[in-house]
């Protein structure tokens, strides 16, 4: 679809509105389907993200894909996700909150059906960062549109209904990859998980051009293409090494490249730094205060742990415990359920409670996540789905409290002309965590298993595996300190 298509609808903004919306119950049916649009893209996005998760044994047995290719189904999305997404939020301050990430839609949804008619490995991967590149213009406008449009009590049950569908996205995408990947419709086996985001990318498309309103930043200035570059340079440059690493027991040009990321990082700030007064890719005052770098950091920690955690514990039903892709699938409901109960109580709870609401959520995780620990070692093969009950629910529970709170704390003080960026950052922050965390499962888990199904050595890592998360659910709650401790100081 061509940008000028889009632009068939009038633009309703040319800036932000200045004045709070109306509370949900007074929203107009064209605003409620708006928000749900809006919501819907970020569904898929996250479905995406893990949708692969309980079908990768599948996907291995039918591509004959290797322990290699496993990381990159997951790291090819979020590497380009994480390498775009600042760009994207950028494009969209300047080109139009609704166009961009309707373009983006259109390269998610072909890219989509690209995936699904995939016959190897290379195809399938290569196919999942177009739909990266995609996500990377769709992702940040949803924040910045919210961010812009909401203000108060009526923003933080927003911002709680975005924090709702993340945590059902983290899981509905492997129940869904488990249950269609089970079901083997028509003989596809794993492909429908691919296939069926392509009606729903059209529906996206179709509703969103009539019911997204439009906004721009009045008179944005031009793009930063060399920050653009020297950005992207800098994050494939330390994602990849940190992906390949330990496939090739870490030659020496996996530390030159990792080096040369780091060095790229360092001229990439120093850039910016000199851009400061002439349209910044990253404007730097933005880090100025603890409330956005701190929830930055923590942002960052939960992507890590997503990313280490959710591969990894599919491997472990599946290999470790010997269940099928629907049983694994049923795992992940009960964390789900957990997730969207913690989710509402964040939602209902209209900011109220601040810091301490997310940081409350990390512990209960924490906990949950050491007991699962000490049951999984002591149950061994023996350990079965009513078993792991309380403290899966218990860890779903805990995460679902974290994900809006944390989203509407960390930009609530965010001028609205830096809400692409802002909100480009703060989608970059978890999907290059995910991205790291998941190139962390090669050390933490595959560097036991080596690739192999044997059930006890996946068991071991997969314990392993679980005091590294529980460590940085304690990081990110003692992070979450630089969010306001009032609700009347999210805003000024």
């Amino acid at each position: 679809m061509s940008s000028s298509a889009l632009d068939n609808e009038p633009q309703h903004t040319t800036e932000p509105p200045t004045h709070p919306t109306p509370g949900p119950s007074k929203m107009a049916v064209g605003a409620w389907i708006a928000l749900l649009v809006l919501l819907g893209a970020e569904l898929m996005d996250m479905i995406d993200q893990s949708v692969v998760l309980t079908a990768l044994p599948a996907i291995q047995e039918s591509t004959g894909a290797g322990p290699d290719a496993v990381q990159w189904l997951t790291t090819g999305y979020s590497l380009p996700v994480a390498v775009g997404l600042i760009t994207g939020g950028r494009l969209g301050d300047r080109y139009g909150r609704r166009r961009i990430p309707l373009i983006g839609t259109v390269v998610f949804t072909a890219a989509s059906l690209l995936c699904g008619l995939a016959a190897g490995p290379g195809v399938l991967i290569g196919s999942r960062g177009l739909q990266g590149v995609g996500v990377a213009l769709m992702i940040p406008q949803i924040l910045a549109t919210l961010h812009v449009t909401f203000e108060g009590q009526n923003r933080s049950k927003v911002f709680g209904l975005y924090g709702a569908v993340m945590s059902l996205a983290n899981v509905l995408g492997p129940v869904m990859g488990g249950l269609l990947t089970e079901a083997d419709l028509f003989g596809l086996s794993w492909r429908p998980i691919f296939l069926v985001n392509v009606p729903v990318g059209l529906a996206v498309l179709l509703l969103g051009r009539r019911f997204i309103p439009e906004s721009t930043v009045r008179k944005a200035d031009r793009l930063d293409l060399t920050g653009m570059s020297l950005s992207a340079l800098a994050i494939v440059l330390i994602v990849f090494p940190l992906t390949e690493g330990h496939l090739h027991h870490w030659p020496l040009w996996c530390l030159a490249l990792l080096a040369t990321g780091l060095l790229a990082l360092g001229v990439f700030l120093r850039h910016q730094q000199r851009k400061q007064d002439n349209a910044p890719l990253v404007p730097l005052s933005l880090f100025q205060g603890r409330q956005f770098s701190g929830g930055m950091a923590a942002q960052l920690m939960h992507g890590l742990l997503c990313g280490l955690f959710f591969m990894t514990w599919t491997l472990y039903l599946q290999r470790g415990l010997g269940m099928s892709p629907f049983h694994a699938a049923l795992a992940f409901v009960l964390l789900s359920l957990g997730e969207l109960a913690g989710a509402t109580l964040a939602a209902k709870s209209g900011g109220r409670f601040a810091r301490r609401l997310p940081q409350a959520g990390a512990l209960i995780a924490s906990a949950a996540m050491v007991a699962y620990g000490l049951q999984a070692a002591g149950g061994q093969a023996d350990l079965t789905l009513p078993a792991m009950t309380p403290p899966v629910v218990l860890i779903g529970f805990g995460l679902g409290m974290v994900g809006g709170p944390l989203a509407d704390l960390s930009l609530a003080r965010v001028p609205h002309e830096d809400a692409g960026a802002a909100s480009g950052l703060f989608n970059t922050a978890i999907h290059l965590g995910i991205a790291l965390g998941t190139a962390l499962t090669a050390l933490v888990f595959f560097a036991t298993t080596g690739g192999s199904p044997d059930a006890g050595l996946n068991r071991d890592a997969f314990i392993t595996v679980l005091w590294w998360v529980g460590s940085l659910l304690a990081l990110m709650w003692a992070l979450m300190f630089c969010l306001p401790k009032e609700a009347n100081n999210q805003v000024d």
